[in-house]
């Protein structure tokens, strides 16, 4: 069978819980329907994205080949707001078309040469097809049977061949890939990233894209007292998780010069907790100056010294912005096989380094008094201070 008789290669997206938004849900359809095309702009192609009662179709030009289809669909597997993504058939509204369809689909399929069970799920949209879902079943389950013998199971099908039928024409297509799931970004508003070069920060950012916030990042770089290595590794840490997104922003923050001030306090154990408020105030500045309405962090509970119940309230006590912890409760492997699989891991396992390095005493204060960290911070001009360095950001464009 020849293309134009198999149908036109296409792209089926099953939303995930947008459908569950009510009254609201247009607002949040529209907008990854804006993310999708965001994503898809570097393509040479004039592509077609339309909404659908529970779905998103991409309609490709005429005479575009598998290989392109193919290509789409893989690209938008990273758009958040997306549970599945289906490499379907676009073909007429006509039973004898879809059931010769379904065959020519399956024909090369490993389950069909060692003879696998199989199954139709049919869904119909339109009511007005003369067949209803499960009267399709049947017809295409009955002709799949006696092209290629395959034994029918309905429970547990090894190979499943799936048929929706919309108002212009129907979809034919068996396994897809998965999608990001969560929310389009973008739907629940702008925050701030603190990123650091190490493992945690990355992922963070990530959960919160797939809860809809659009993120930009701010890292705190040692410089003058190391080089410009960590910079080069968050540069690539959000260059790989722009996918997601899209616009992403990096601001750096030479920061050094204010470590040594901290050392120079005299308060040693103190210092990284001292640090991590005095970060947090320059996020906040730079936050309210890019209209970002929360900031985020890698913290994991109980992780290193400064991440103790008591120095997280140390630290929230630091700024009026809410402070998002998306790894609060995960383990360090739980971390890096996020890592691993969003493909942060391996930049972030890079050598270089970082600015934290400058102040780590040989003991860390576990209990930190927000006492005591207002007059080390009091001695510094902490406010003024941090206004400083929000002044002296520079922006790395992607």
């Amino acid at each position: 069978m020849t293309m134009s008789a198999l149908g036109e290669p296409c792209v089926l997206l099953k939303l995930g819980e947008i459908v569950l938004k009510g009254k609201n849900r247009e607002l949040f359809e529209r907008r990854l329907v804006g993310n999708i095309r965001a994503a898809l702009k570097d393509f040479d192609l004039k592509i077609d994205v339309r909404q659908r009662h529970g779905v998103i179709a991409i309609f490709l030009p005429a005479g575009t080949g598998v290989e392109m289809a193919d290509q789409v669909a893989q690209r938008v597997t990273d758009v958040p707001g997306l549970v599945w993504i289906h490499r379907a058939w676009r073909v007429a509204k006509d039973p004898d078309t879809v059931v010769k369809a379904a065959i020519e689909l399956i024909k090369d399929r490993d389950e069909v040469k060692r003879g696998a069970t199989f199954a139709v799920r049919s869904r119909r949209r339109d009511k007005r097809f003369p067949l209803k879902s499960n009267e399709l079943d049947r017809l295409v389950g009955g002709h799949i049977n006696d092209v290629y013998g395959l034994p029918v199971n309905l429970k547990r099908p090894e190979l499943t061949v799936f048929v929706e039928v919309d108002r212009d024409e129907v979809f034919v297509f068996t396994d897809g890939l998965p999608g990001q799931g969560g929310l389009p970004v973008g739907s629940s508003g702008r925050a701030l990233v603190l990123m650091s070069g190490g493992i945690d920060s990355p992922v963070a950012a990530y959960r919160m894209m797939r809860r809809g916030l659009h993120v930009d990042f701010l890292h705190f770089s040692g410089i003058p007292f190391t080089t410009s290595e960590s910079i080069y590794k968050a540069y690539a840490l959000v260059r790989r998780l722009d996918r997601f997104q899209g616009r992403s922003r990096l601001w750096v923050v030479p920061f050094g010069k204010a470590q040594q001030s901290i050392r120079n306090s005299g308060q040693d154990r103190l210092a990284v907790i001292a640090q991590r408020r005095l970060m947090l105030k320059t996020a906040e500045e730079v936050a309210h100056r890019i209209r970002a309405g929360a900031l985020i962090t890698g913290d994991a509970l109980g992780q290193v010294s400064s991440q103790t119940l008591q120095n997280i309230t140390a630290q929230d006590h630091a700024v009026e912005l809410p402070i998002l912890r998306p790894l609060i409760g995960w383990d360090k492997t739980e971390i890096m096989a996020e890592a691993r699989r969003i493909g942060t891991l391996e930049i972030s396992e890079l050598p270089d380094e970082d600015c934290c390095t400058l102040l780590a005493p040989k003991r860390a204060e576990t209990r930190a008094k927000i006492e005591d960290l207002k007059l080390i911070e009091k001695r510094l001009d902490a406010e003024e201070l941090a206004v400083q360095l929000a002044d002296s950001i520079q922006e790395y464009t992607l």
